[in-house]
């Protein structure tokens, strides 16, 4: 899945590991589904997360860690 996906951050922890890295397809259709990084377990859909995403982060050092994880790579 790793060629064909990227991943991401999301303010809200994987509830199975608590990791915050998340794996979507590269296409990023809304009804993609999103997986926890670490231990592969099934999150949400990608329109899902996109809302969480628009929400924000609940504090300003979570903002910092998101802005940092989130950044598109060239």
């Amino acid at each position: 899945m790793s060629g064909l996906s990227v991943d991401f951050r999301l303010p809200v922890a994987c509830p199975n590991c608590g990791n915050h890295r998340m794996r979507v397809s590269q296409v990023k259709n809304p009804d993609d589904k999103v997986f926890c990084a670490s231990c592969t377990r099934y999150i949400c859909l990608y329109h899902e997360a996109a809302t969480i995403l628009q929400k924000g982060p609940g504090s300003e050092s979570e903002a910092l860690i998101e802005k940092a994880a989130n950044r598109p790579s060239d």
